[in-house]
């Protein structure tokens, strides 16, 4: 969802969670990449193949 360019709001309301959840899982989810933002966690996925290319 968040290579999607979806935000914590619409994240959150699509699978019935807090907005606060979804900043904690996207905090983590940067922290593990080494990412510093969600544009270069995506990349950083699609480059290891945890994402689809396209």
């Amino acid at each position: 969802l968040v290579a999607e360019g979806k935000s914590n709001r619409a994240i959150a309301e699509e699978l019935i969670i807090s907005e606060k959840t979804v900043k904690a899982h996207v905090s983590h989810i940067l922290s593990k990449l080494g990412a510093e933002n969600r544009v270069q966690a995506v990349h950083v996925g699609r480059q290891s193949g945890l994402l689809p290319l396209h």
